[in-house]
């Protein structure tokens, strides 16, 4: 921890990239854990399977009901990691976060500097005339959500598999990567393409892993720490 404060304290433009492992502490579960959700089968459907492009419109009503079971966490609120990360860049010592995850708790926490490379729950859309609906409106619907206009089919604004990122999100992580001298990545695995390929982008000073086990960025990273993200995140000071 001492060491990751002093790295911190030099740091003059900090970029975090996170991933599931981020929110555990607010209740979500990972991933790709030892228990994790991925690690699970449902019959002879994996989970990458449910939640693919192919699978949302050939079978919509088994997405939809798998998506508001694992997918959605309304009750989930920002933990000490995502109010560390508020706290800096409210600082000026933060200018930029990436994340992986769909939660929408690092803006819940008062982040403005996000870019959510795989989307969020938070934001859905009819697929035909493309009227926005909030998570709220989802949570109130039952089966396939229709819109109210066209009666079209009501997408989550999350990228499945088989899915392109969005443009301006995977564009604005990877310029601020670049640009930056410090690089926390904390609570991912790194196994997810492309958005594992952003840290490529990285040519700073000191690249930090927060993660419990090991990640592919471990053997350049200027320190590697083994723990929970929220505790060690909410052990920073400002």
């Amino acid at each position: 921890m001492q060491e990751l404060q002093r790295i911190v304290d030099r740091a003059k433009r900090l970029v975090f990239f996170g991933g599931a492992g981020v929110s555990t502490a607010s209740g979500i579960p990972d991933f790709r854990g030892g228990d994790g959700l991925y690690r699970q089968q449902f019959g002879e459907l994996t989970p990458e399977m449910m939640l693919s492009q192919s699978f949302f419109y050939l079978h919509p009503d088994a997405f939809f009901a798998f998506y508001r079971q694992y997918m959605l966490h309304p009750g989930a609120r920002p933990n000490a990691a995502h109010q560390k990360l508020a706290e800096l860049e409210r600082s000026g010592k933060l200018t930029g976060l990436v994340t992986q995850n769909i939660d929408g708790l690092h803006r819940m926490a008062g982040n403005r500097l996000v870019y959510e490379i795989h989307g969020t729950v938070h934001e859905n859309a009819c697929i035909d005339c493309g009227r926005p609906y909030s998570l709220e409106w989802l949570l109130g619907t039952q089966g396939v959500p229709r819109c109210e206009d066209c009666g079209g089919v009501v997408k989550p604004s999350v990228v499945l598999y088989g899915e392109a990122p969005d443009h301006y999100a995977m564009t604005g992580a990877c310029r601020e990567i670049s640009r930056c001298d410090t690089l926390i990545v904390a609570g991912t695995s790194l196994s997810v393409e492309p958005a594992a390929s952003c840290l490529e982008y990285f040519h700073g000073k000191a690249l930090v892993v927060i993660n419990r086990e090991e990640t592919p960025a471990d053997v350049r990273a200027s320190l590697v720490v083994r723990g929970d993200v929220a505790e060690v995140m909410g052990g920073i000071r400002v």
